[in-house]
């Protein structure tokens, strides 16, 4: 627990600001909060730290402060492109060293060794310096290493250099627009019960070629269970990195359309089982085991379809430029189908991936191993013709994705990557207005110290594989590049602390490897913000998140912000995922919703009384603007919003679905679970009748809100 008069341990706390853990934070009320040492010894823990006396406190502390001085590089390092840097070597007193880069690109550039003098530190009873070493101003962009070798000792550690600013793709031409999407609840005729990328590709067509939009902003697709159940929540997957094949659209496969008639009858068959269910009258909610049910089986019947011999070998190129990552994940769901999801109810020898009894598994079950490769070489190609199909349609961007802040601690990362992640913690956030008891969304955190050893490796093979197609990525959360609250187990929401990360690299990363796609980041920047973070982003050219309902003159006369003084770099929308359809947000329907399902902080009168006080505010600006006039209706208002967003600065302005058509259900309601159908929610028109795709593309009022943005 938080204690504000607790008295520090100044050892336990110097330990803990050696591995960037908080020992004190000021809260939501601007209260200053002195971390519990328990909360400081259970998080020094998870990073492999004894701290639990105070004689463990102070060896450890004393083993840190030395640790960089007994190895000659340090792992990992980051830098911008143009921009002086030195890393410090450590080498024997009087001993020989040799220095050389190695260049990405497979060049090799000798380094002048500097002065053999500096800092001298014994060290296991030798003494040791420190060299400064100035690195050339002029490396490229990219993964490199720096090598060294004293006497017959080899060394190498990454140096990974970043652009100093990730720019805007050249083909984004002024204020760019688009559209978001809960990609399962956009079900065409021809879906199997869940909107597919067969869907997300006509969607963008659509938004493109009829309305001028530059992308399509979609929920994540991080792959969930290979079996039913699966986590409805795209933001609790089982993998971060890879894709869910229940957005595969089965016929589009070539090898579907090389099938005999028995296969194909027997696949169309499997696809009328997956058909939306109807309750009373009226859309149920998503059913997304029936659908990956049926069409699991039926992708099964089309893989055991002979390829041609050109398309065995773009399978199998594949596989190897996935690698172990693509391996590991196919094992772990071979593995889930049979030992079931919960690893902590397999056998021991198959609980690391690095165990032979996991590699003799794999050969055992090989045939099951080849067909979830198969499956997320499926979905690359999928992929790849959505975002096509976008940019040949008109669209500056094509497909941004959405990537998750963490994974299923019973998941596939948990499992694969497991030496890099936590354990005994999950990830959360403090007490804020909104969630006064503070949030534990049950996700294992990034080992920091792992990430740097690892050159950040799981990282980057995560990104490069979001963005290998994709014209953006919107990173949910991005503040836990820079720091994230860890809960120790056992512990509430409330008795947690922030952990740092290099977010020099981690950022740098994503600009990186968005530059090397020719895309843009956007980052999910809502929430608690140290303002020098918001800096730092604008700064590397990563886009913000500016939702309209959030922008106040906070500090002024507390009226909506004037469209002249929003951010310029940012994605500006109405709404977003966690809050309901404008729509339903002008009715006050979301403050009904949460009284009824529990989760309102306040007597349902003042709740409804501010949100009363929010919307006049906001049509009062709107009529100030001549936007709207006086009293307008429900259409009139949801177009002036939006067009409002256009006379902003903001880069990328966005639009909701469920905002086009009418739609009045939240697809997610924060502070539930099975109270209310999270992320299963169908699209719906005014009145709740069910929606198609085609409904959509065919829809007036879709089309007319669009029109807002064409001009």
């Amino acid at each position: 627990m938080a204690d504000h008069d607790a008295t520090p341990d100044p050892t336990l706390h110097a330990l803990a600001e050696a591995f960037a853990i908080a020992t004190e934070y000021w809260d939501w009320q601007g209260r200053h909060v002195t971390v519990a040492p328990a909360t400081l010894v259970a998080v020094l823990a998870a990073l492999g730290v004894d701290a639990g006396t105070p004689e463990a406190a102070a060896a450890a502390l004393a083993a840190q402060e030395v640790a960089p001085w007994r190895r000659v590089l340090p792992a990992c390092r980051a830098l911008r492109e143009g921009e002086p840097a030195t890393v410090a070597v450590h080498v024997p007193e009087g001993g020989t060293l040799d220095l050389w880069l190695e260049l990405e690109a497979g060049d090799r550039r000798d380094l002048p060794l500097p002065p053999q003098s500096g800092a001298t530190r014994q060290v296991d009873g030798r003494p040791v310096v420190e060299l400064e070493v100035a690195l050339p101003v002029d490396l490229p962009l990219g993964y490199h290493r720096l090598c060294a070798r004293t006497g017959s000792a080899p060394s190498a550690m990454t140096l990974i250099v970043t652009p100093r600013r990730l720019e805007l793709p050249a083909r984004l031409a002024g204020q760019g627009w688009g559209v978001a999407a809960q990609l399962y609840s956009v079900r065409s005729a021809q879906s199997w019960g869940v909107g597919d990328l067969a869907d997300l590709e006509d969607l963008a067509v659509w938004a493109a070629a009829e309305h001028g939009a530059d992308y399509v902003l979609v929920n994540p697709l991080h792959a969930a269970e290979p079996v039913a159940p699966l986590e409805p929540s795209p933001y609790l997957p089982t993998t971060r990195r890879f894709t869910n094949p229940l957005y595969l659209r089965v016929e589009r496969i070539p090898e579907y359309a090389a099938a005999d008639e028995d296969v194909r009858r027997r696949v169309d068959a499997l696809r009328a089982e997956a058909a939306p269910a109807v309750d009373g009258g009226g859309p149920a909610p998503i059913d997304r085991d029936r659908s990956w049910t049926a069409k699991r089986a039926a992708l099964e019947l089309v893989f055991d379809v002979p390829r041609t011999p050109g398309r065995e070998l773009a399978f199998q190129a594949y596989r190897r430029r996935e690698g172990r990552g693509l391996q590991d994940f196919a094992t772990w769901a071979v593995l889930s189908e049979q030992l079931g999801a919960t690893v902590d109810g397999w056998p021991e020898r198959y609980r690391h991936p690095s165990s032979p009894a996991v590699q003799e598994f794999a050969a055992e079950h090989a045939r099951a191993v080849e067909l979830q490769c198969w499956l997320q070489w499926q979905l690359d190609e999928q992929l790849a013709a959505a975002q096509q199909a976008g940019l040949r349609a008109g669209m500056a961007l094509g497909v941004m994705h959405d990537l998750a802040v963490g994974v299923h601690p019973a998941g596939a990362d948990a499992w694969s990557l497991q030496d890099d992640y936590a354990r005994g913690i999950t990830v959360g956030a403090p007490p804020d207005p909104y969630n006064q008891n503070g949030q534990n969304w049950s996700q294992p955190p990034w080992r920091p110290d792992r990430l740097a050893e690892t050159a950040y490796a799981p990282f980057r093979a995560m990104v490069s594989t979001i963005l290998r197609h994709a014209g953006g990525i919107r990173v949910d959360h991005v503040i836990g590049l820079f720091r994230l609250w860890w809960i120790p187990a056992g512990l509430g929401p409330t008795e947690g602390t922030y952990v740092r990360y290099d977010h020099e690299a981690m950022i740098g990363i994503l600009a990186l490897e968005a530059h090397r796609a020719e895309a843009l980041v956007v980052g999910e920047d809502l929430g608690t913000v140290e303002p020098w973070v918001r800096d730092h982003l604008s700064a590397r050219g990563i886009l913000g998140t500016s939702i309209l309902w959030f922008e106040f003159d906070w500090e002024g006369d507390g009226k909506p912000l004037p469209p002249q003084r929003w951010r310029e770099l940012c994605l500006a929308s109405v709404t977003t995922h966690d809050l309901p359809p404008t729509a339903a947000y002008l009715a006050g329907d979301h403050v009904r919703l949460r009284d009824r399902l529990g989760v309102l902080t306040r007597p349902l009168e003042e709740e409804l009384a501010a949100a009363t006080e929010e919307r006049r505010a906001w049509s009062e600006a709107l009529v100030r603007t001549g936007l709207m006039t006086e009293g307008a209706g429900e259409e009139e208002m949801i177009e002036a919003l939006h067009r409002f967003l256009t006379l902003t600065p903001a880069r990328l302005l966005c639009v909701a679905l469920t905002d086009l058509v009418g739609d009045r259900q939240a697809q997610n309601q924060p502070g539930t679970t099975d109270e209310y159908p999270n992320w299963r929610v169908p699209l719906t028109g005014p009145t709740g009748e069910p929606l198609s795709l085609e409904d959509v593309l065919a829809s007036p009022r879709a089309a007319a809100l669009a029109a807002v943005f064409e001009g």
